[in-house]
């Protein structure tokens, strides 16, 4: 294990710590282009000033809409020097998605790279003062210091490194306080059951916004090696990446690891490869055995925003089928299934994962009723199910009944439900996943006209002025009513089983 993880004090700035011990080590790749350390340490300190002097303090909510670039991590560092919380937003989410969350976290400031909708997104926010980042300036004449400051996320304005919004069965977006000592304790409890050393190069295409996004750079400035960061996914790139840069790690979502394999054809995973973390949603048994049977040293995980990411993972070395269980605990991390009743469940017997330790959020923003339901005595109920083998190892056998993961995206039905049903012509709407070979499921809206035999609207254009793509169902097929039950609950496994029926369609 690398000297990064040896005891320090939360207070104290990680990467100032790394730069001081190795400034020389790599800490970036993008491109052409490299930061040591050092370098990197150097950078921040110049954004970090250039955010003191727009007002910014310890405690107050930083939300970006940054992609993969230097400026992320040039950015989290600042954050991280000032005191202040990071919150990173997807850029693909619609204007009145980003701006409801803007709203509810209480940020301070909005920073994007210029898009053309970051003025739009920072209206509709209430006037959010807005930065624009290039390289190592911050444009535009806002500031925070006359706007009224909310309440502090919590005592101590340093604790908490970034807000996470995760959406819930209500379908709308809350906010994961995740403090510097949840990250820190995800990351050496990878360390202790992965391994990990200085000179890992981990491939960076996946979204830094995402929770297991960011958990590659924190990681990595812990043990002091180096991040190669690249702008997205492309399957081609990341291809020439593995063989040609030395990379040793990468993360991804089972969707890119396929387009991976259909972009190398017969060529096997490179030598110099140790890790590759698989999240975001269980991966089809077909392409993890073609996987392994192509060399990739997989390391199916499972792991959710409120725990920091990692919960459980899959030893590499681990290679014999099934290919999709013996998930071990991150040490320090304390997982046990229990029944609908909260009884702890024997060895073998399904029942809902709950998680303990220090990986675990603080709460939620502002919903102490939502937070009391997921947190019960320090243990966090996940709402999906699994089954745990006589030796703790997990097998993850379905997510959150309504959750949809598209292409390693989370999808909640309830969020485009709420959309559907604002529409005049639609008396009401339920959402499901469908099936599908490249995005492991799709959105698929089943709706009741409020008029029966009227003209279908076009609900793929409206539900597009105000969703991220990723959310805006495949099909609309209309019904003449929702399947319920007698006490009027939907009844999704029907609808289920239409959308698994209707693939070929």
């Amino acid at each position: 294990m690398s000297e990064g993880f040896e005891a320090a004090a939360w207070s104290e700035p990680w990467l100032a710590r790394r730069a001081a011990s190795t400034p020389d080590r790599i800490a970036l790749e993008f491109g052409a282009s490299s930061l040591s350390y050092g370098e990197l340490q150097r950078e921040v300190l110049v954004v970090a000033a250039e955010l003191t002097a727009r007002g910014v303090a310890p405690g107050d909510v930083v939300a970006t809409g940054l992609g993969n670039g230097v400026e992320f991590p040039r950015l989290l560092w600042a954050l991280r020097a000032v005191g202040a919380v990071l919150l990173p937003l997807n850029p693909r989410l619609a204007t009145d998605e980003a701006a409801h969350i803007l709203r509810d976290s209480g940020a301070s400031l909005w920073l994007d790279a210029g898009d053309s909708g970051g003025d739009e997104v920072a209206r509709a926010a209430g006037d959010l003062p807005r930065l624009v980042m290039r390289g190592l300036r911050l444009e535009g004449g806002a500031s925070v210091v006359s706007r009224p400051r909310p309440a502090p996320l919590c005592e101590n304005p340093w604790e908490i490194l970034a807000l996470i919004y995760t959406s819930g069965t209500t379908g709308k977006p809350k906010g994961a306080l995740l403090s510097a000592g949840a990250f820190r304790a995800s990351a050496m409890g990878s360390a202790a059951l992965l391994g990990t050393d200085s000179d890992e190069r981990w491939l960076g295409c996946m979204p830094l916004f995402h929770v297991g996004g960011l958990s590659i750079l924190l990681r990595a400035c812990l043990a002091g090696s180096a991040v190669v960061v690249q702008p997205g996914f492309d399957a081609q790139a990341v291809s020439a990446a593995l063989d040609d840069l030395g990379i040793t790690g990468v993360s991804l979502v089972s969707t890119m690891l396929g387009r991976l394999l259909d972009a190398r054809g017969e060529r096997r995973a490179p030598p110099g490869l140790r890790r590759v973390l698989l999240g975001g949603g269980p991966a089809p048994p077909a392409l993890l055995a073609r996987a392994h049977a192509a060399g990739y040293p997989l390391a199916p995980t499972y792991g959710l925003t409120e725990a920091a990411s990692q919960v459980a993972t899959r030893l590499p070395d681990d290679v014999a089928p099934p290919f999709d269980e013996r998930l071990s605990p991150l040490p320090g991390t304390e997982v046990r299934v229990v029944d609908a009743g909260g009884r702890v469940l024997d060895s073998g017997e399904a029942g809902e994962i709950c998680v303990r330790g220090a990986t675990l959020m603080r709460g939620y923003l502002g919903r102490p009723e939502a937070t009391a339901r997921a947190l019960r005595q320090g243990w966090l109920q996940t709402g999906d199910l699994g089954v745990l083998d006589d030796r703790g190892r997990l097998r993850v056998l379905d997510r959150r009944d309504d959750l949809i993961v598209s292409g390693g995206e989370n999808v909640y039905p309830a969020e485009i439900e709420a959309v559907l049903n604002g529409h005049p012509a639609v008396r009401e709407a339920a959402v499901v996943g469908q099936p599908d070979a490249e995005y492991g499921a799709r959105p698929m809206a089943w709706w009741v006209p409020l008029v029966p035999g009227s003209p279908a609207p076009d609900l793929e254009a409206y539900c597009r002025g105000r969703l991220a793509g990723f959310k805006v169902p495949r099909r609309f097929v209309p019904i003449a009513e929702l399947p319920r039950n007698a006490s009027g609950k939907l009844l999704r496994r029907e609808l289920r089983a239409l959308a698994g029926a209707d693939t070929d369609d």
